[in-house]
């Protein structure tokens, strides 16, 4: 009789242990609900100024070749020239073209130039440059974006246009 009753008693002990167990758990919470936010813009406000950082180094080369930015922005381009020569060997600079412009006669123009860093006294084909700078130099511009459309770019110290060039990508 002792073992039935203690059988009784560890069942009830049992079950009243799983029902206040059950009783106390918290219940499940819901899935999070993902909102999307529908008020926001479609498109990307526009930056008003674009810092661009294109280098030169002593095999003439620059480290790009495509700068993209948006018509009307303040373009903040800094040219580094990375090798050792010095400016009268080895001098870089960036002009960026106006479209139309024909880089080979452009580049035969500004052979003849050397006394202003080899940009024609005639402008009317330059939308900016920067001067020349030689082996650890760099010197920084500011001008404005032109209108939408693809420019070139080029270094025009003598023979370095062939190689020294890229794309002025405006959107």
């Amino acid at each position: 009789m002792k073992q039935i009753r203690l059988y009784s008693f560890l069942l009830m002990f049992a079950f009243g242990i799983t029902a206040i167990t059950s009783c106390t758990s918290e219940p499940k919470k819901p899935a999070k609900e993902t909102v999307i936010n529908t008020d926001v813009p479609e498109t990307v406000p526009k930056q008003d100024t674009m810092k661009v950082a294109i280098s030169g180094n002593d095999q003439m080369q620059y480290d790009i070749s495509e700068i993209d930015v948006l018509e009307g922005q303040t373009v903040v381009l800094t040219l580094t020239h990375t090798g050792k020569m010095p400016v009268d060997a080895m001098g870089h600079n960036f002009v960026l073209l106006a479209k139309g412009t024909t880089v080979s006669v452009f580049a035969e123009e500004a052979l003849k130039a050397k006394a202003t860093d080899y940009i024609p006294e005639d402008q009317s084909n330059v939308i900016a440059h920067t001067k020349l700078v030689g082996g650890g130099e760099s010197t920084t511009i500011t001008f404005q974006a032109p209108e939408k459309g693809t420019y070139d770019f080029i270094c025009s110290f003598p023979g370095h246009y062939s190689m020294m060039k890229g794309k002025f990508n405006v959107e």
